[in-house]
């Protein structure tokens, strides 16, 4: 006999789940109690419920594995809802348990009740609403089937406290009862064959890799492909590291702050093969218009992607990797080595990228008493050298310079948040990636606003020996936000100051009496060591005193303000409307259509 909230633990350890994010509560209290008395599992105490499940996500972000995050009924559900969506919107394996009144008191308004299951509903693969004793074994088998198999997601099970406190004999192998989902793909090898004299023949071709690359294992698949053929690799934001960004044969990323010379190299191709990305808005602007000269290939697991967003010439749902590893048998057959990346493979298309390259490089202005928040993504990565290591951000500024500014060798060492661009996201995901690989070094590269909105995790880092790094970009304002008043409302700042407007803020001259939060002071409070640095030449020391600490470190870094994330394409703009230079407000009321800077075509 098993109370149902044991057999729930014992479904979990079934499952293979080594550590659980859970923060308790009135009705999730026999969950905690089971969860107390298991070895196999790690229970960690997070702060605040969307610090716990923010924390699941980057477990899973970085590992592939479903992270697991639990919380009580009522607010403490809702407090997850956040980085439920964040997960659904960036395809990341995790369940969600919640912690529900007893069966008896839904639908009466109880104390704590919210109807989890359907605020859930359009935020997660699926949900359950636990309503027999002896179904919990097998939902959790299911939940956590969905949650990995085809195009990955969360799963919410949503459990009345009375199933929790029950008694039953469970069965842990019974059959999974789901006959309308059918996540198995069969490779179409019949629509591939059809692409692949249109790849061969093609004289501008590029492959546009995204999220969908990363999630199938098929990061060597596509470098192999790549080679083979001689193609140029562009990522998405979600599939940075997919393609080794030191390999001749990448051109970085793509979208509104990726390279200039990714952006030309995709939209002026005249093939393009997009694997395992959805078209997003911010990669494509003006869809009407991106990749307008191109006959586009687009492999997708999720027959829904296809065609949604852009109509494509070839359509084809398949797994990426299935997809690759078959191009790749062809191509062997064909007698299409795997070869070095050179100029005189394709001398015209990769002399183009060469001078896109050479003419629009990733730069920054550099002031001499002023740290460049460039300059400290730069040091870090140097610092750093070729060790593995997993940069978790939050959302901002800071983010597009850390994958600008960083070099991503490897899938799964960049933990952000990327469709829902949730602030707050990267001191909780780097809890989750530091659990997965309590080894390897992590840090979270955070803006001053975004690491506000979870500091409290600092103290479940500091209890739980996690030895986080943590770089604050700190501007004391909005930043990404303040780059858009700058753009379309002439600089006139409406809460983006995050400092006290009574104190006079000069960026170049930085007091404790003026600066705020206090980060040093709020550090301390949690037992966390934090240093400011204010001067360049104090820059890289500090670095290196944080990477070699043992323990949790936090650098608050002090950056102006005034810089923006260059290079950008406004939203709805095309590519070649780029904006390349700092632009302020100059009280003409200006709109972003007329803001880009037409650079020329190579077509």
């Amino acid at each position: 006999m098993m109370t149902g909230a044991e057999a729930l633990v014992r479904s979990l350890v079934l499952q293979g789940v080594d550590v659980v994010f859970a923060y308790p509560g009135g009705a999730s209290m026999p969950i905690h109690q089971a969860l107390s008395h298991e070895l196999a599992i790690r229970t960690i105490l997070p702060r605040h419920e969307q610090g716990g499940a923010f924390a699941a996500e980057g477990y899973g972000r970085v590992t592939g594995k479903v992270g697991v995050c639990m919380s009580t009924s009522g607010p403490g559900a809702t407090n997850m809802i956040t980085a439920i969506a964040d997960a659904y919107s960036d395809s990341i394996p995790m369940v969600a348990i919640t912690a529900q009144v007893g069966s008896s008191l839904i639908g009466s308004s109880a104390f704590q009740e919210t109807d989890v299951f359907g605020m859930t509903a359009p935020i997660v693969k699926h949900s359950y609403l636990v309503t027999k004793l002896e179904d919990i074994p097998r939902i959790v088998r299911e939940a956590f089937y969905i949650a990995r198999t085809g195009r990955p997601g969360p799963v919410v099970i949503d459990i009345p406290k009375n199933f929790q406190e029950g008694s039953f004999i469970p069965d842990f192998d019974a059959p999974m009862d789901l006959p309308g989902y059918r996540p198995e793909v069969v490779t179409d090898t019949e629509a591939l064959e059809k692409v692949l004299p249109v790849i061969l023949n093609a004289k501008r071709p590029a492959i546009y890799a995204g999220g969908g690359v990363v999630t199938a294992g098929a990061s060597a698949a596509l470098r192999e492909f790549a080679h083979r053929t001689q193609i140029p690799v562009a990522t998405t934001l979600m599939g940075i590291g997919a393609m080794p960004e030191d390999d001749p044969l990448s051109v970085r990323w793509l979208g509104m702050h990726g390279a200039v010379y990714a952006n030309n190299t995709v939209n002026e191709a005249d093939v393009v093969i997009a694997i395992g990305t959805r078209f997003d808005d911010r990669v494509t602007g003006a869809v009407r218009t991106f990749c307008e000269h191109a006959r586009i290939i687009h492999i997708d697991l999720d027959a829904a992607e296809l065609n949604k967003n852009k109509r494509v010439e070839f359509a084809i749902r398949s797994d990426a990797k299935m997809a690759l590893d078959y191009l790749n048998s062809r191509l062997a057959e064909l007698g299409m080595p795997e070869k070095e990346y050179s100029v005189d493979n394709r001398p015209e298309w990769f002399g183009i990228i060469e001078e896109w390259k050479k003419s629009y490089p990733l730069t920054y202005e550099k002031r001499e008493h002023e740290i460049a928040p460039q300059s400290v993504i730069e040091e870090l990565y140097n610092q750093l050298g070729k060790q593995e290591a997993i940069i978790c951000t939050g959302v901002g500024q800071h983010q597009m310079f850390a994958a600008q500014f960083y070099r991503f060798n490897h899938p799964r060492r960049l933990s952000t948040s990327g469709g829902l661009g949730s602030m707050g996201y990267g001191l909780p995901a780097a809890m989750g990636a530091s659990v997965a690989y309590p080894d390897m070094p992590v840090v979270n590269i955070d803006g001053d606003g975004s690491f506000l909105m979870n500091v409290q995790e600092l103290a479940t880092i500091h209890i739980e020996r996690m030895p986080i790094k943590c770089i604050i970009l700190d501007n004391q304002h909005l930043g990404m936000v303040v780059q858009w008043e700058d753009l379309k409302y002439d600089s006139n700042r409406a809460q983006t100051f995050l400092a006290d407007p009574r104190d006079t803020y000069d960026p170049t001259h930085h007091t404790e009496s003026v600066l705020y939060p206090n980060f040093p002071v709020l550090c301390a409070g949690f037992g966390v060591k934090c240093e400011r640095v204010v001067e360049p030449k104090d820059l890289a020391p500090a670095i290196e005193r944080m990477l070699a600490a043992k323990e949790p470190y936090v650098l608050d870094v002090m950056v102006p303000h005034d810089v923006h994330v260059l290079p950008m394409i406004p939203g709805g703009m095309a590519y070649r409307d780029v904006v390349l230079e700092r632009i302020a407000g100059d009280g003409k009321g200006r709109k972003a259509s007329d803001l880009g800077k037409e650079i020329p075509s190579a077509l």
